[in-house]
């Protein structure tokens, strides 16, 4: 079985590696915008799917292959934040979550030729309030740029979390309990 993993993140690739998967990647390009009224739910499962459909696509030969596509948003009152491009939308995001209790949705789906599974993890994260100096400090260092919610907990920003249940990993950017129970389902 070939194992492919539809993504760019160096988290998600870390994070498989983690679990001792072997796999290729795959670059895929897909719109990730949000429409402001799907489910945070709904939104980060097509995700997760339309990258592994699309990585499933590319192949020259799909036969034996599996591919993994994954999604994560960071969810203040039922809106996704969305990813941070420039250090003045960091800034307004950590400014919305500062002092507050936030969702982290991660979506991970598998296909293979025949068919196709999606799990989701839900987290919460609750994070300190923060002076304006903590978020201009943290904005400079350029972590937050591409990062769903503008942070990084598994970075600089971990200091600003309070408490937070859930998956860690699913928070980072793969949920590793549900993908290693998809791909142990697609080996049967």
């Amino acid at each position: 079985m070939n194992i492919f993993l539809a993504s760019k993140s160096p988290r998600r690739q870390e994070l498989l590696k983690q679990i001792g998967v072997e796999f290729n990647l795959l670059d895929v390009d897909i719109d990730e915008n949000w429409n402001g009224t799907e489910h945070p739910r709904a939104y980060v499962e097509r995700l997760a799917l339309e990258k592994a459909r699309t990585g499933m696509g590319s192949l020259a030969d799909p036969t034996d292959a599996l591919v993994i596509g994954a999604d994560t948003s960071v969810v203040l009152d039922m809106s996704v934040l969305g990813k941070a491009e420039v250090p003045e939308q960091a800034a307004a995001m950590l400014r919305q979550l500062s002092g507050r209790c936030h969702e982290v949705y991660c979506a991970v789906a598998v296909v293979n030729g025949i068919r196709q599974a999606v799990k989701t993890s839900i987290s919460q994260v609750s994070i300190k309030p923060l002076s304006v100096e903590e978020i201009v400090d943290y904005c400079e260092t350029g972590e937050p740029i591409g990062k769903a919610g503008g942070y990084a907990i598994q970075g600089r920003a971990a200091a600003f979390v309070s408490e937070m249940q859930g998956s860690y990993s699913g928070i980072v950017g793969l949920p590793l309990f549900e993908t290693r129970a998809l791909l142990d389902r697609f080996r049967r």
